[in-house]
């Protein structure tokens, strides 16, 4: 299958950043840290999870849960919280041992024994609840657990490649702010975007550009 945007690689671009926003950028591409917020077995329904929300069956090396990790390990967060929902470490914590709960009492099994498509199915149970959910107002923990998930996921170079995105702004700048189909000179154009690229075929295309 042919890429999105054939040719294209934003870290071609960073020799255009500043030191700062190199070193931010090109952390994310070093090996994930440990874990320190999730014990091994909330990890154990936490991967599945955020492969199933993300739709990751075949997932870039992203280190989106030891992203999330770290996050809620420092505490980041947007800054503001709704007066019926505990703070975002919180809200992960206690969803996560509800998941996993639901899944054993009415599966038998645990929340990472079940297959993707069970899993699917009970996740798509929770974004449609309305109402609480483990005494948690369910369409808020969707949103958590969804906001956190995208922010991380699409601040990665690799993810960058996939959507056409051409990197930090800052201190280049950009020349093309219309909305019209107009690119940077940096930048290419999708080949169609209706046209599915497999991770797998553009992870492997990453890891050769990058050796």
């Amino acid at each position: 299958m042919s890429e999105k945007f054939p040719g294209y690689d934003v870290l071609g671009q960073a020799d255009r950043w500043d030191d700062v926003t190199k070193g931010v950028v090109l952390r994310r591409l070093g090996p994930p840290p440990a874990l320190r917020f999730f014990t091994p077995d909330e990890e154990a329904v936490v991967r599945p999870l955020v492969e199933r929300l993300l739709g990751l069956e075949e997932a870039p090396e992203c280190h989106v849960v030891e992203q999330l990790d770290a996050k809620l390990t420092e505490h980041v967060g947007p800054g503001y919280r709704h007066d019926d929902m505990p703070e975002d470490w919180e809200v992960w914590r206690q969803s996560v041992h509800a998941l996993e709960e639901d899944a054993r009492k009415r599966k038998g099994v645990a929340f990472a024994e079940l297959d993707a498509g069970t899993q699917r199915q009970m996740l798509e149970e929770i974004r449609t609840t309305d109402g609480d959910w483990h005494g948690l107002p369910a369409s808020k923990v969707w949103s958590r657990w969804m906001s956190d998930l995208c922010s991380i996921f699409y601040s990665h170079p690799l993810v960058w490649n996939e959507i056409g995105f051409g990197g930090p702004a800052y201190p280049r700048g950009y020349k093309a702010h219309s909305l019209s189909a107009a690119v940077e000179p940096w930048e290419v154009h999708s080949v169609d975007a209706l046209d599915p690229v497999r991770w797998a075929n553009r992870l492997a295309a990453a890891k050769e550009r990058q050796r």
